[in-house]
């Protein structure tokens, strides 16, 4: 067992940084960062303080469904990641967490 911070980000499909999916990009630079990992989970609905409701009925209608994008890492390789996070994101919802690592997979 060992301890991590949790980062999650609350972003929309529509959401874009230098012209490409928000989401992506993001995935992207944790990689390059060195991050653990990452995933990017998609809401079948949802909503944020500034719209209504989104659900998969009105994808075609806007592509405004969220996305949380969610990483585990230390507290230090977390820390050199969330200026770039704030710059990139800092118009949605950023949350950091304690968390402890009950099991890992082996690093290939």
């Amino acid at each position: 067992m060992s301890n991590a911070i949790k980062v999650s980000l609350y972003i929309n499909e529509s959401d874009r940084w230098n012209g490409r999916p928000l989401h992506l990009e993001i995935l992207q630079m944790l990689y390059r960062k060195g991050m653990a990992g990452g995933t990017v989970l998609h809401a079948v609905a949802g909503f944020t303080a500034g719209s209504g409701v989104e659900t998969t009925s009105l994808v075609d209608a806007g592509a405004k469904l969220p996305l949380v994008i969610d990483f585990i890492d230390t507290p230090g390789n977390v820390a050199q990641v969330l200026p770039l996070l704030k710059e990139m994101a800092g118009h949605r919802l950023i949350i950091s967490q304690p968390v402890e690592i009950e099991n890992s997979p082996p690093v290939k």
